[in-house]
């Protein structure tokens, strides 16, 4: 049976599948599809707009869940109920997708973060997002209770204050702890030594250690954690360390029409293979495919594939899969 067979074959048609809480930001997504993005003070006229759901964990979550794992969502958003329509309406979507917001904390007086996203002709986007500050510094009310209810936590660090204490719980259980390296921050942020594994973005990764080089900026931050690090680039190979040495494991090659939601695909896919037993390399093959089918389509969470398309991708595919090949630099 092969690498892509088995555990995951065991956990869709057998046991119960594993259930993974995604822990941190949660937004209404605007989105503007455009054939260019602006110029500085110029403007641009959108050929299609929509509205989705968005945010790292939430993306995140959809995507686990039309995969087939079980999946919960716990963030801060606006509230309360009927106060604040796009957190309604943020849930009524996320219901239908089958997450479980229960843990999902109202924040009175205060609105859903909201994104304003423009997509080009190339499927390049460009992001801006408004958080209240009380959403931000919200906290969770029963980290440990969430944690206990978890195989593995995947959590972004938009958010800090609300998911640190839910992934000290979660280590404190020895569960895995995946986290979306998306906001630039300090090398030894106490979130990379929590985390078990960390997946960064290329962005992040450069921010957080000023470093272009990006085997240059996972050496810098393996000094102070201990964690699996791997960083995703866009079109190119995803970087990882092995026992302290650089490998590469190629993405696929796709036409991309929107790379909205791309890296929340990676991360959620990556989280459910390894809690499903794939070790960290199957699981980045799986989350890269999960991405790669993301990136043909447009509509953000919206074009998260199911689990049979994926593995029919791999199945297609199968030779973009060798082992990881050592590297020199990135």
């Amino acid at each position: 049976m092969s690498s892509t067979e088995s555990p995951r074959a065991e956990a869709t048609h057998g046991a119960a599948a594993p259930r993974i809480l995604c822990a941190g930001i949660i937004v209404l997504d605007e989105v503007f599809r455009v054939q260019d993005f602006p110029p500085p003070d110029g403007k641009a006229v959108a050929s299609e707009y929509f509205v989705v759901n968005g945010g790292c964990a939430a993306n995140a979550a959809i995507a686990i869940a039309r995969l087939g794992g079980r999946a919960a969502l716990a963030g801060p958003m606006g509230g309360p109920a009927g106060a604040d329509a796009n957190g309604d309406k943020v849930l009524a979507g996320l219901a239908r997708e089958r997450v479980d917001t229960g843990a999902c904390e109202r924040i009175s007086g205060s609105p859903t973060s909201l994104s304003a996203i423009f997509v080009n002709a190339q499927g390049d986007r460009t992001i801006v997002t408004y958080s209240d500050e009380r959403v931000k510094a919200a906290a969770p009310r029963d980290p440990g209770g969430l944690a206990a209810a978890a195989d593995v936590v995947l959590a972004d660090n938009r958010y800090p204050q609300f998911v640190r204490p839910i992934c000290a719980a979660a280590r404190r259980r020895q569960l895995p702890v995946v986290l979306d390296g998306d906001k630039p921050t300090a090398e030894d942020d106490p979130l990379f030594r929590m985390a078990s594994h960390v997946i960064f973005s290329s962005e992040c990764l450069r921010g957080t250690t000023g470093c272009d080089d990006l085997a240059e900026g996972l050496q810098r931050v393996a000094r102070h954690s201990d964690a699996f690090l791997a960083v995703s680039n866009g079109p190119n190979d995803i970087l990882l360390l092995q026992g302290g040495a650089l490998a590469r494991v190629p993405v696929f090659e796709i036409c991309a029409v929107d790379t909205l939601a791309a890296g929340d695909a990676l991360h959620g896919g990556f989280a459910l293979a390894l809690a499903e037993g794939c070790n960290e390399v199957e699981a980045l093959r799986f989350g890269a495919a999960v991405a790669g089918i993301k990136c043909t389509r447009v509509g953000g969470s919206g074009g998260m594939p199911s689990r049979a398309e994926v593995e029919a991708f791999l199945a297609e595919n199968a030779d973009a899969m060798s082992a990881p090949s050592r590297a020199g630099g990135s």
